[in-house]
């Protein structure tokens, strides 16, 4: 008996003991999620997004050759039969059939052709072989006749002057029309030639055709230009090209062999942030398939013209990151997580985005755990965090939500409402100039599309963004040789900043220059080409 109450008694006791400990360590997380401490160190702002792996440089699995051939006119040719992608080949692999049912139609129809050719050419040399055999025949019956007309003559010498002149009068006539079917003859002949000479050019070009469209036909089997593996070609809406799907002239690429040894990451930033990446920014990225794995990155290129994706209201722009280094196991489509460094500020404060609260006119304030409220001047901000530039220190606790009595806090800082109103007014300021700015460049924009070319005009406002795209490149990689004395490396383009200290002193800034926006006008050429055989 005295043994179980020894023993129900010490389980009490542990129990007890069991309850203050879980009770101390609860509070003690209660209090790490009430409060915050002001941290100090670098402050990095990021554009996090989304985006998709691809190669740098590929190979393009094109159809056949010859499609923008002026004797050809083919419309869209259908995929017939596609290899899966993903699939590695080597040089000379098969990779997809096109249906030749179209061109195969034209293949007989031109054919026939090529027969009504060669049996026009036969007429025509049938017809002058009978034509010119019969004014040769003409031309020796007239011949004899002159010779008779001079033998008569000759025989009249003794005659009455009347029978002379007869004579002499038809032996004219029979030279005249001897002369006059000569010179008929040669004409003729040269008529022959002319006649024979347009049919032998119109059946030779005829031939031409079908040899281009038997050489057309062969290659309605695509084989690989050379070794890699098979990435299906996309679309302009972001679709994959398979089977079903059409090449033209203008389009003839079927698949891609992308270069696994440069990649870079696609990916769209919306309106708002866009105007916070540039050319050069460091990018940090993740990989879906492999969550365990990093890399770094430079962003390349941004697009100057916003787009509208399938399915999205939004405006977003297209953003290419090239990807450092090289990885055997990354494959384009993948899904990558991007991080855009866009500013990075050293040696500042900074406090969750949970900690800011702001009275009824805009001032931001803070509540400490000392029981006061602080009034704070902030500066730029990220997803979690804002910068405190002056109004605390570094080590301070402070609340992540309003306390229970916090409108009996003590407020201090009333001396820094006047800068933050000061700096509300200049940030309005140069809102405004900014607005106007782009009003501006709007208008001379719309001028320009009125003031171009309708054919121009019409040209350049069904562009694909694809096709917009290239000739912007195309007009940068102009543009960049002959700026290449005058602009910093794009290593640069990341900002460093130093904000001022709680004494008030200046904020310095290390910027590096940014390229100034460019306005050009892209006429198309047009010309007009006419071919004569």
């Amino acid at each position: 008996m005295k043994k179980n109450i020894i023993v129900i008694s010490l389980v009490a006791v542990a129990a007890v003991i069991v309850m203050i400990v879980v009770g101390r360590l609860t509070r003690k997380t209660d209090l790490s999620l009430l409060f915050s401490e002001v941290k100090h160190g670098d402050f990095e702002i990021v554009v996090t997004t989304t985006g998709e792996l691809q190669a740098e440089n590929s190979t393009d699995i094109k159809g056949p050759d010859g499609l923008q051939s002026r004797n050809i006119r083919f419309g869209g040719i259908k995929i017939q039969d596609l290899i899966p992608e993903g699939t590695e080949v080597r040089e000379g692999d098969y990779i997809a059939t096109l249906d030749k049912s179209s061109a195969d139609n034209t293949y007989k129809e031109e054919l026939d052709n090529q027969e009504k050719y060669e049996t026009a050419l036969l007429k025509i040399e049938l017809d002058t072989t009978i034509t010119l055999g019969d004014l040769r025949d003409d031309l020796v019956n007239l011949k004899f006749a002159m010779e008779e007309a001079q033998i008569t003559l000759e025989q009249s010498k003794y005659e009455p002057p009347t029978t002379i002149r007869q004579a002499q009068i038809s032996l004219e006539k029979a030279k005249r029309a001897y002369e006059q079917a000569l010179s008929n003859y040669d004409l003729k002949v040269k008529q022959a030639a002319a006649d024979m000479k347009e049919a032998e050019l119109t059946l030779a070009k005829q031939r031409r055709k079908v040899e281009e469209l038997e050489s057309l036909l062969a290659q309605f089997i695509v084989r690989a230009p050379a070794s890699g593996m098979v990435i299906y070609k996309r679309e302009w809406d972001g679709s994959k090209r398979e089977v079903g799907s059409e090449i033209n002239a203008w389009d003839p690429v079927v698949a891609t062999l992308p270069d696994l040894t440069a990649m870079i990451s696609k990916t769209y930033v919306n309106e708002i942030d866009i105007s916070k990446v540039k050319p050069g920014q460091k990018v940090r990225l993740t990989v879906d398939a492999f969550p365990d794995r990093s890399y770094t990155g430079v962003v390349s290129d941004v697009a100057n013209i916003g787009e509208q994706l399938p399915n999205t209201d939004a405006k977003v722009f297209e953003v290419i990151t090239k990807v450092d280094g090289s990885d055997p196991i990354l494959r384009p489509s993948m899904t990558t997580g991007n991080q855009i460094v866009t500013k990075t500020f050293s040696d500042v404060l900074y406090v969750p985005l949970e900690c800011v609260f702001a009275t009824s006119d805009s001032v931001p304030f803070v509540y400490k755990k000392n029981g006061t409220r602080q009034i704070v001047v902030l500066g730029e901000s990220n997803e979690n965090n804002v910068i405190v530039e002056q109004g605390l220190e570094a080590g301070e606790m402070l609340y992540l939500t309003i306390p229970e009595g916090g409108d009996r806090f003590k407020q201090v800082g009333t001396e820094l409402v006047s800068v933050i109103k000061e700096r509300e007014q200049m940030k309005r300021l140069e809102e405004d100039r900014i607005r106007k700015e782009a009003e501006r460049i709007k208008a001379e924009r719309e001028k320009a599309m009125q003031d171009m070319d309708p054919r121009a005009r019409q040209f350049m406002q069904n562009l694909t963004p694809e096709q917009r795209s290239q000739m912007r490149k195309m007009r940068e990689g102009g543009g960049q040789t002959q700026n290449s004395a005058s602009q910093p490396s794009q290593g640069n383009q990341q900002e460093t900043v130093k904000p001022r200290t709680d004494s008030g002193k200046e904020v310095q800034q290390q910027k590096g220059s940014e390229d100034g926006s460019k306005k050009r006008e892209a006429k198309p050429d047009s010309q007009t080409v006419e071919s004569k055989e």
